[in-house]
C-alpha cells in the first residue's frame, strides 16, 4: 500500500495534493509552519518541523511512509537536505517536485549573484528605493545598507520588529503584471531583489522590471544533494504508479 508524505508549502504542492486526493492515494501533507494561516488541503495535514534528519526519519518509520515528495520552495534548502538524508537512512523513495528556474531573456537587466550577502553588496551605495522580494527570514543582512528605502512583501504581518525601517505590504500571490507595475510605480521602486524561485505565481515582478527597465538582483538557488527531480504533478503520479487525472 502506498502512503505518501508531501513536504509542501507551495502552489505546486497544493495542486499535487488535489491530484493525489482525487486519485484516492493515502497521503499526508506537511507544512513547515512559517505561514500563520496556511491554505487548506484535501489531505490530512500536519504543521511544524520534524526535528532534523533523525526526527524526519523517525516520522517516516512511525507513520509507515512509503514515498516522500519534496514539494517545498526551491530555497527551503535545509528541509530538502534533511529529506535526502532521512530517506537514505530509512530506504524510502524520494522525489522532488521542483519548478524550473527563470531564465534571463532579451530586455532583462539581471545581476546574478549566489546568495543574500552578495545581494546586499550588489545594491548601490547611493540611496535607492528597493523592493526586497525574498521572504522575511532573509532580510536582516540588508540592515548594513540603511540608506535605502525598502519595500517588503510578506504573506503574514511581521511578528517582530524589522532590523530597519521599511514599507511592508501584506499580500498573498499569485500576482499580476498590472498589479506589480502599479506597485512599483506607486513606490518609485528603482531596484528589485528577488530569489530565482521559478514558476508563474511570483514571476510578474520580473516581467514588470523588464517592462520598466529596472535592474534585478537575482539570487541563485542553493546547491542541493543529487535527487530525482521532476517539474509536474503528472510525473509525480506516474512515479507513484497512478495515472494523472488532470480534468477541468
Amino acid at each position: 500500500m502506498t502512503r505518501a508524505l508531501i513536504l509542501g508549502g507551495t502552489a505546486d504542492a497544493s495542486l499535487l495534493a488535489a491530484e493525489i486526493a482525487r486519485a484516492g492515494i493515502d497521503a499526508i501533507y506537511s507544512y513547515g509552519g512559517r505561514t500563520r494561516a496556511p491554505a487548506g488541503q484535501p489531505l490530512p495535514t500536519r504543521i511544524g518541523g520534524f526535528g532534523g534528519v533523525s526526527g524526519l526519519a523517525d516520522y517516516i518509520r512511525r507513520e509507515e511512509i512509503t514515498h516522500v515528495i519534496d514539494a517545498t520552495h526551491p530555497f527551503a534548502a535545509e528541509m530538502s537536505r534533511n529529506a535526502v538524508a532521512a530517506c537514505a537512512e530509512t530506504g524510502t523513495p524520494l522525489i522532488a517536485l521542483e519548478r524550473a528556474p527563470w531564465v534571463q531573456v532579451l530586455g532583462d537587466n539581471w545581476i546574478e549573484i549566489p546568495d543574500v550577502n552578495a545581494a546586499v553588496a550588489a545594491l548601490p551605495e547611493a540611496p535607492a528605493n528597493v523592493f526586497l522580494a525574498i521572504g522575511r527570514q532573509h532580510v536582516a543582512p540588508f540592515a548594513t545598507k540603511p540608506q535605502h528605502a525598502y519595500t517588503l512583501r510578506f504573506v503574514d504581518p511581521p511578528d517582530a520588529p524589522l532590523p530597519f525601517a521599511a514599507d511592508v505590504i501584506v499580500s498573498r500571490g499569485p500576482f499580476t503584471l498590472e498589479g506589480e507595475l502599479e506597485m512599483i510605480r506607486k513606490r518609485s521602486i528603482t531596484w528589485i531583489v528577488a530569489r530565482n524561485s521559478g514558476g508563474d505565481g511570483a514571476r510578474a515582478k520580473i516581467d514588470a522590471a523588464r517592462r520598466l527597465g529596472l535592474p534585478v538582483v537575482m539570487i541563485a538557488r542553493p546547491q542541493l544533494p543529487e535527487r530525482l527531480r521532476v517539474e509536474s504533478a503528472a510525473e509525480i503520479m506516474q512515479w507513484l504508479g497512478h495515472r494523472a487525472c488532470l480534468g477541468a
